[in-house]
């Protein structure tokens, strides 16, 4: 196993995400995604759909470094409304599930005034660790 998920001893276990993360291997840095297509055009408007598209883009990132999901370390979000997040988590969670699986990195994420882009809701920078061959 590679990847390490750091609990301390008498934490109660998070739901979604990991504490902490410990890993090996080299290093993969996806910049910030957010949910347009590859044409950098919005589909959509809805903040659930964004983060569905946001989590393919990030993916598409990590296919180019030969990773995937399973090698994420490191994920954190921001989003334009804390009150929407937290009122669509298990909208959320499903779309988190289709796309991603049941890996969970460690994570954060914060309420930010706006992103660069006016019409995205959510983005979100990974960092990956895929192992050395042996």
């Amino acid at each position: 196993m590679t990847h390490q998920v750091l609990q301390p001893e008498g934490w109660a276990t998070p739901r979604g995400y990991a504490n902490g993360i410990a890993a090996r291997g080299t290093q993969v840095f996806v910049g910030g995604q957010i949910g347009w297509n590859a044409a950098q055009q919005f589909e959509s408007d809805d903040f659930i759909d964004q983060c569905r598209q946001t989590l393919r883009n990030v993916l598409a990132v990590l296919r180019e470094a030969g990773a995937g999901p399973e090698h994420m370390a490191r994920m954190t979000w921001y989003v334009v409304s804390r009150d929407e997040y937290n009122s669509r988590l298990k909208e959320l969670g499903a779309v988190y599930r289709e796309v991603i699986g049941r890996h969970f990195p460690a994570m954060t994420c914060v309420q930010v005034a706006a992103l660069m882009e006016a019409s995205a809701r959510v983005e979100i920078e990974v960092t990956a660790v895929v192992p050395d061959a042996a």
